[in-house]
């Protein structure tokens, strides 16, 4: 009676990642970084955001700090990503995971991803059971692995499975921002939940009085192809030796060449 139980369980966490898939304003702090967070408006990004050879190097490293800043005083903030517009908290904070929750409108049934810097920092958060070569071949990428949970992270954070899902966005900005805080950020799209993804910073406007940062790193691919506003594939390898893939996304046939072809994982259909 317990496996079908936990077949069970596994496939609401799974529907429930599926759905998913898809506070007040900062006090601020000292120095420039504060006062770039009192402009109460976008911040663009310096040069092309992922080119390091092409940056304003002060002008990238001050808006870093400040982002930084209203992470660490439990803010939230608006930033690109490899695929859409997200917004970010401290995943070890359950005051920003609140935060977050709220400003979707959303319950804590439907999780959140959190996004890391590098790829080593997973195994702090999560049960592996793949290569780490297979890892590195998906990440940094447009690709939200779906593991099993370890108990280092936040409880506050999807209590209500033990699934979750990693993003390393093929991004320089937030991996920066990722590496530079002590621990995971929590990662959703910038749009009300049920809503488009977004592609530009003022396609979410609505929610920027909620925001204590909004960081503005242009479009993000061509805003009229439905294509870009898939958002990243969502795979589930919780189960050794198998995938599932939870949402096509954007990146889906490299995905599945790289896992079956490659590593050679089998297929199992979505619970969704």
């Amino acid at each position: 009676a317990e496996v079908p139980s936990m077949l069970s369980a596994r496939g609401a966490a799974l529907a429930a990642w599926a759905r998913a898939a898809e506070g007040p304003l900062g006090a601020a702090g000292p120095g420039r970084a504060g006062a770039l967070r009192s402009l109460r408006r976008p911040l663009p990004l310096p040069g092309p955001g992922r080119s390091a050879a092409q940056r304003d190097t002060q002008g990238w490293q001050e808006i870093l700090d400040a982002t930084v800043s209203a992470l660490q005083e439990g803010g939230l903030v608006a930033v690109p990503t490899d695929t859409i517009y997200g917004i970010a908290g401290l995943a070890q904070s359950s005051g920003a995971v609140h935060k977050i929750y709220n400003l979707k409108g959303r319950n804590g049934g439907k999780p959140l991803a959190i996004c890391l810097g590098d790829v080593e920092h997973i195994y702090r958060y999560c049960h592996v059971n793949v290569p780490e070569e297979l890892l590195r071949d998906l990440l940094p990428g447009p690709v939200t692995l779906v593991l099993q949970r370890s108990e280092g992270l936040n409880k506050d954070l999807n209590p209500f499975t033990s699934l979750v899902g990693v993003r390393i966005p093929n991004h320089t900005f937030i991996r920066e921002v990722a590496q530079a805080c002590s621990g995971p950020l929590a990662l959703t799209s910038a749009n009300i939940s049920t809503r488009a993804s977004t592609l530009t910073v003022s396609e979410f406007q609505d929610l920027w009085p909620q925001l204590s940062l909004i960081i503005d790193g242009g479009a993000i691919g061509d805003i009229q192809s439905p294509e870009c506003r898939l958002g990243s594939t969502v795979v589930d390898l919780s189960v050794s030796g198998k995938y599932t893939i939870i949402r096509p996304g954007c990146a889906l046939t490299p995905t599945v060449e790289i896992l079956g072809k490659k590593y050679g994982l089998t297929s199992e259909p979505s619970c969704s």
